[in-house]
């Protein structure tokens, strides 16, 4: 397979290093051994996946296998369209998607976020909204089981018992994803929807049988379930592989293609991260950069809040994607950084002036696109002159986001609050698959500075087993 050409993005740090009583660039440069050292530990444990046994009791959990997954899919694939995993993803994810209108995605946390952040990347913004014909023939999506609901449950399965006396053709599926098929959200939610998708294909187990997928471990209440009913394709959460960091698995795969989305340059972009964090040198590295940025402004300025500034509505579910990522993974032994995702301008009328002017615990990334999807909007003439904007008639609306952008970075250099900027050359697979590797290893490269695993979560199995013992469950 020839190696795809990918348009990098650029993680810009000299604006986190040059603003007087912010970050100094020697600070910076007094991180490099600690920051080359850490690379060297996460790179290192993949190593010691090889041989589990070898595995020091301290850095259990240790799921780190997702670091070269990708390529590991995309040499399978090379060898083996039809055999490999992406190429039964492709296949199982086309015939749900030929044979209904619309597809629950059932899951929670790392189960369905991914999933998320990736249909509204990828997908037009008003993508349920748009007839079957300018879908380009995909379904229609909607997630449940990532909370306990009533209302939203009982509305979603109301409208889809709606659709079908309406219309005795229209069909929906099941996809359903737990790696343990025992959380207790999914398995509420897969309960009532797989019972209503039951009663719609009346009777007919074989029909059923094909439109459930469910993604699951290798054991568990869920892969029991799955061959009892004798699903016509389930999908495994691999091993070694956590929630948080299995958008790039089938978890996030199979919805994604469901959609249309292009899962082979979304699996290249990763690769490509893997391979500039094992290549670049530190100040040319996105993952180490972004990941040193943050920990000496968490140290060195009390930024223990990272505000990830996305200047593109189709990048706000990335924000809560990584929100989840960072809190789970470092959130531990008193330690890590609050998450917090704005969308700009938008949230420049509400969390903006508190950016610029109140506590200075936060470090603000903006994440933004250099090149729309679509042509220039340009502001034109109207009559009557609204807003007395005519004189601007040649300008765009991106020249308006990019003085938006200028301006907000200015305030906050005048303000000395430290800010970086993360550039993608569009939103597309290439890019978005750059994104979450590069996210999920510098969360592990900043884990390995602090000394804390980035890996497991003791407190939210806590919280479940608490759950449980009070449902008597």
């Amino acid at each position: 397979m020839t190696p795809p050409e990918i348009d990098p993005i650029q993680y810009d740090l000299t604006a986190a290093l040059n603003q007087g009583a912010g970050l100094q660039p020697q600070q910076f440069e007094a991180l490099i051994p600690r920051l080359e050292a850490a690379r060297s530990e996460v790179l290192k444990d993949v190593e010691l996946l090889r041989s589990p046994e070898k595995i020091p009791a301290e850095k259990e959990p240790l799921d780190a296998r997702f670091i070269d997954f990708p390529a590991g899919l995309l040499a399978e694939y090379a060898a083996s369209r039809t055999d490999s995993t992406v190429g039964k993803i492709l296949a199982a994810s086309e015939r749900l998607a030929q044979t209904v209108d619309l597809v629950v995605v059932i899951g929670i946390g790392g189960s369905y976020l991914g999933a998320q952040s990736l249909f509204k990347a990828c997908c037009h913004p008003f993508h349920n909204e748009l007839s079957r014909e300018r879908r380009r023939g995909r379904p229609r999506i909607h997630f449940a089981g990532y909370n306990l609901d009533n209302d939203a449950t009982q509305d979603l399965l109301e409208f889809l018992r709606g659709e079908s006396s309406k219309d005795p053709a229209f069909r929906w599926g099941i996809v359903v994803v737990s790696k343990s098929g025992g959380t207790l959200e999914p398995t509420l939610a897969f309960r009532h929807f797989f019972s209503a998708l039951r009663e719609s294909c009346g009777g007919d187990a074989g029909l059923l049988r094909r439109l459930v997928i469910p993604i699951t471990g290798l054991s568990g209440e869920l892969r029991r379930i799955a061959v009892g009913l004798g699903c016509e394709s389930v999908f495994e959460v691999p091993d070694q592989i956590g929630g948080r960091f299995s958008i790039l698995t089938a978890c996030g795969l199979v919805p994604a293609a469901i959609l249309g989305v292009d899962i082979v340059k979304l699996l290249e972009g990763a690769r490509f991260m893997t391979e500039q964090f094992r290549r670049l040198n530190v100040r040319e590295n996105p993952v180490l950069g972004y990941a040193g940025v943050c920990h000496l402004a968490e140290v060195h300025l009390g930024a223990e809040i990272r505000v990830m500034s996305v200047w593109c509505g189709a990048l706000e579910t990335l924000g809560y994607w990584y929100d989840q990522l960072l809190s789970e993974s470092l959130g531990k032994d008193g330690r890590g950084a609050t998450p917090l995702t704005t969308v700009n301008t938008r949230d420049l009328h509400s969390r903006g002036q508190q950016h610029q002017q109140g506590r200075h615990d936060k470090l603000i990334t903006n994440v933004f696109v250099t090149r729309d999807r679509r042509a220039p909007l340009p502001i034109g003439t109207v009559s009557p002159d609204i807003g007395d904007l005519n004189k601007l008639a040649a300008k765009t609306m991106g020249d308006a986001t990019h003085a938006a952008l200028l301006g907000t970075n200015q305030a906050y250099r005048d303000a000395q609050r430290p800010t970086a900027d993360l550039r993608l050359p569009r939103v597309d697979e290439a890019s978005m698959g750059q994104v979450y590797q590069m996210l999920m290893l510098a969360t592990c490269v900043e884990g390995r500075i602090i000394g804390v695993n980035p890996y497991g979560q003791p407190g939210v199995e806590n919280y479940k087993r608490n759950m449980r013992s009070i449902l008597g469950y």
